[in-house]
């Protein structure tokens, strides 16, 4: 057999990894995961609300949208401005957010969660605005607690980050994104209750530049970038709670935000 043929199959593999596209925070599962840990989180007026405005999805719930901005950002008819509203990224040298720098005319997850969550609070806005904001919040609140959609502009959030897993390629972005938490092949009801299983206490609702630089802060911890690109399933049984923590502060700040946005006014 000539040289090309031997090395054509490795280089067929190289190239879907380079060319491999972007992936998606958390996957179907892990956006599903935060919905659903949300869902059942939200007080009786919130909840009401959330029915009325999705009453005519296929499934009109928080973990039934969840997904919704990934398949219209990369559907047929994608919308290719929403893009950067699923991430934002920081310098290696801190996790210090800067709108300014990092978020400029508002197009990044930060901008979008603060954009939405205004347009879903509007009473002047029509139904049809006010479900899409809602639809778009149930996936960046999600966006925002995956750590690499705070991560670095220079590796692509991990995307270009190449990984040897069982001698498969993959990349950094996919791992969080999907392997650490499918490898063990659990549904999603039993992931929700692991991911609540992690939570010690209630995180604070606070606001989402505080999750975005909680989110950086993981990033750059020095052992969450393997070294000599190569891990073992040792890696993703040591990431697999902080994954699940993470879904469930997503789940918990998601339900948080809706009380707030949608529950009932407090008093003066």
């Amino acid at each position: 057999m000539s040289r090309i043929f031997r090395v054509l199959p490795w280089l067929c593999v190289a190239m879907a990894v380079c060319y491999a596209p972007l992936a998606h925070a958390w996957g179907k599962l892990g956006h599903r995961v935060v919905g659903a840990y949300a869902d059942q989180r939200l007080n009786p007026e919130a909840k009401a609300e959330v029915l009325r405005l999705l009453a005519g999805e296929d499934e009109p719930t928080l973990a039934g949208v969840a997904n919704w901005a990934d398949e219209i950002r990369d559907g047929p008819q994608a919308r290719k401005e929403t893009s950067p509203w699923h991430y934002v990224n920081f310098n290696r040298d801190g996790c210090n957010y800067s709108a300014e720098r990092f978020c400029k005319d508002g197009a990044c997850v930060v901008g979008a969660i603060e954009r939405f969550s205004a347009e879903l609070a509007d009473p002047a806005r029509s139904d049809a605005e006010r479900r899409d904001a809602l639809k778009f919040l149930a996936h960046f609140v999600g966006d925002i607690h995956q750590p690499l959609h705070a991560g670095y502009a220079d590796d692509r959030g991990g995307n270009s980050f190449q990984i040897n897993y069982k001698t498969k390629g993959s990349n950094l972005h996919s791992v969080w994104d999907s392997l650490i938490i499918g490898s063990v092949g659990l549904d999603e009801a039993t992931v929700v209750d692991l991911a609540a299983g992690r939570l010690t206490s209630v995180p604070p609702l606070a606001d989402p530049v505080a999750w975005a630089q909680a989110s950086c802060r993981i990033v750059q911890h020095p052992d969450f970038y393997p070294p000599r690109n190569k891990i073992g399933d040792s890696y993703l049984d040591a990431k697999r709670p902080l994954a699940e923590r993470q879904l469930a502060r997503g789940g918990e700040r998601l339900a948080g935000l809706l009380n707030k946005l949608l529950g009932p006014a407090e008093e003066d």
